[in-house]
This record gives C-alpha cells, structure tokens and sequence, in this order.
C-alpha cells in the first residue's frame, strides 16, 4: 500500500471548480476529485500553517495540544505525542516528507525515514522543486510500502506564477499598473502593509489593480492543478496508482479583500477557516461522491489509520495503528461510505497570529469571540446567522456586519 497525503498550503475551496469555482482554476484536482470522495464542508480547526499541520498529524485540535500560535518560541510538542508519520513508520512503512516545516519547528521532522527540505535561495517554493524532489523518490520505491507528504506552497503569498497562467485570469489589456488605479488602496493604507511591503508587494511591483492579485492566486492555483496531473501520472505510469491512497487537503484557504484582510489567512471567517478536503479512496470509482457536514481536518489522522487497517496489506503492522487516545478528530470511513453523514454538531476554530481569536460553527451559527483584534477594527463578538446572513461569514462578507 503507499499513501501519499498532499496539503496545498492557502488552498480556499471555493476557488476550486469541484466545489463550484467558474473559473478555469483546477481541472486535474476536479479530476482527482471525481474519482473519490469530497468532502463538501471541511474545516481549518487550528490557523495558519503551523498549527493547522501539527492538528493534521496529531488528531488533536491546538486547544488540546496546547498549540495555537504561529512561529512561537514558547510552542513545543511533546515527543509523547503521538505522531501520524512516525505510528506509520513504526507499522512498516517508508516514510518521506517533502516540505519544509522542519525550518519552523523540529517535531515535522518526526518519522521520516526521509526528509528532503524543499527550502531553497528564495523566501518563495515553487512547486516544481517539490515535483523534482518527489518524482525520483517515488520511482525509487515504488515497490516498497510507503507514506509520502508533500507540501505544495504556490497558492501562498507572493503570488507568483508562471506568466503563461496569467492570461486565462487576467486580460492584460486591463493594466494592473494603470495611473489612477484606485482599487488596492485599501490594501495600501492597512496597517499590516508594511509587513506585506516588504515580502510580498515588492516582489510584484506597483499593482493598482485588485482584480489583477485575486487573478495571480488564481492562476497559482492552475499552475499547481498541472504539477498535480504530473505527479498523478506518475503513479499511472509505474503502475501504482490503483493501490495508492491519495489525500488532498489545504491547511486553510484565503482572505482576498473580504473582511478587511488583503491576500492573508487570518481571521476565522469561511474564506480561510474552510478548506479543501478530498481522501481519493475510491479511484476506480468514476461517480463523483460528495459529502457534506462539518468535518475539521484532524480528522485526517484516524481517516488514514483507517485505511491501512482495511488494506490489510501484508507486512504491516497493524497493532501500531491503533487512534491514539484523545484525539478530536473522528475517521471519517462511515461518512466516505455512505453509511453516516458524519455531521458534527460543532466545529471549534482557533487563531494566534495577527489576532488572537476563538470561533464556534454550526451547521447555521458562527460566534466569533476575539481576544486581541490585532491591527485590525473588531468586535469583542461577532455571531452570525449563516442561513439569513451567508454574507456575514462566507465569501462576500463585509467587516462589522454580525452581531454584537
């Protein structure tokens, strides 16, 4: 058996086709996902990167692990946690990372009989270092039973595709650097600017328009649906792809302009906190199954024991793939079936890097609760009714228009 598991790092859903995207931003990843099992309403418990990974891989929410905050020098995991990669490891398993984390925190290195760091010269990854990393090492064992994590940064700020993309997003005769542009003023006058000055807007130049930064995210997004289709027939041409479990997932998605936040994942509204999800199980299967109910990503880890233990594969170890105790995610197997819808009744959200904030979702409220609103103008509260006010939360919401 060989799992391949892929987090498409700032990935928003909705900007995908599978979940109703017009645009043509993800051909290969609708493909992929009409082949298994979309998960409709998949949530970030736990944002930005480094919580939400550490969630993916321990099962556990950061309010249980105790962490919630992004780049923090206080934030440890304890080595008697247990860990996705290394309980695979330990059942028999090759294991692989091509990612990065590592530069933020020790524990992503946890379990790899491999770890080939993606980082290079520049602040930025491109996804082909990512491909030129992998492709060899899945050739190399391909006959072996494997786990391969991948991380695939494209989708993340500064936007920086590849020119040919641009086009199918942005007519160039618009001029995203006309005089008299207005639209990024907003962006500009943000108290964060400074920050994204210096690491993201210099890299793109004097944009003036806004439409011309949400159409690079886009067509990120398209350059990254190709290195997915290289990377998917890969697996066709060494002959594995029918016993590789193939699971996509964003960490969290992408605030671009609504709310006040400018290109940037924070803040624990639908645009970031609601992600992608898509555990292709079932590639023979040429219906497209999709699954609603909230789910948040830690779900991942008992949904991937799962699978192993149904593989039965010989040589594994099954006794080490027990769920750990405590986790906050549930496997996500009777829901992929059919057999469950898998709802939650909740999903708790949680933020600590601009601001500090903790949310509550249900299938139709939202309570956002903030503790320091950072640079930016909220509310102690904010509750909405997504039902009567879809706008409050999701894509097209406003600042200030919940509740207090």
């Amino acid at each position: 058996m060989k799992i391949i598991m892929i987090s498409l790092d700032t990935l928003r859903a909705d900007r995908l086709g599978c979940y109703g995207y017009s645009k043509p931003t993800s051909p290969y990843i609708d493909r992929i996902a009409s082949e298994g099992v979309l998960m409709e309403r998949a949530y970030a418990a736990d944002i930005p990167t480094e919580v939400a990974h550490s969630a993916i891989f321990t099962g556990k929410i950061g309010l249980t692990t105790g962490l919630v905050s992004h780049g923090s020098d206080l934030s440890y995991l304890p080595k008697t946690v247990e860990w996705l990669p290394s309980k695979l490891k330990t059942a028999g398993f090759t294991t692989c990372a091509v990612d990065n984390l590592y530069n933020l925190k020790e524990w992503f290195a946890r379990g790899y009989n491999y770890y080939l760091n993606s980082s290079g010269p520049k602040r930025w990854i491109d996804g082909r270092t990512v491909n030129d990393l992998a492709l060899p090492w899945i050739r190399d064992h391909k006959d072996e039973d494997f786990f391969l994590f991948l991380h695939y940064w494209d989708a993340h700020t500064p936007y920086l595709p590849p020119e040919a993309y641009v086009p199918s997003f942005y007519e160039p005769s618009k001029g995203p650097y006309r005089e008299g542009g207005s639209s990024m003023e907003r962006a500009y006058e943000h108290p964060a600017y400074p920050f994204f000055k210096h690491h993201h807007y210099k890299l793109l130049g004097p944009v003036t328009d806004a439409e011309y930064m949400n159409a690079l995210y886009d067509a990120e997004i398209r350059y990254l649906d190709d290195l997915l289709r290289e990377l998917d027939e890969t697996l066709v041409q060494l002959g594995i792809k029918e016993e590789t479990l193939l699971v996509l997932f964003g960490d969290h998605g992408e605030s671009l302009t609504e709310h006040d936040i400018y290109w940037d994942h924070c803040g624990l509204y639908e645009p970031t906190v609601a992600c992608a999800a898509d555990p292709a199980v079932a590639r023979a299967n040429s219906s497209r199954r999709t699954r609603a109910g909230l789910r948040p990503a830690c779900g991942l880890l008992p949904t991937v024991l799962e699978a192993v233990v149904r593989s039965a594969a010989p040589g594994l170890s099954l006794p080490a793939l027990h769920v750990p105790d405590g986790v906050d995610g549930s496997t996500l197997w009777p829901s992929m079936l059919g057999e469950a819808d898998g709802t939650l009744e909740e999903v708790c959200l949680s933020e600590c890097a601009w601001q500090a904030a903790r949310a509550i979702r249900t299938d139709r409220y939202k309570l956002i609760r903030y503790y320091d609103p950072g640079p930016f103008q909220r509310p102690v509260t904010e509750l909405y009714d997504l039902l009567d006010e879809p706008a409050g939360a999701c894509q097209f919401g406003r600042p200030g228009t919940g509740h207090r």
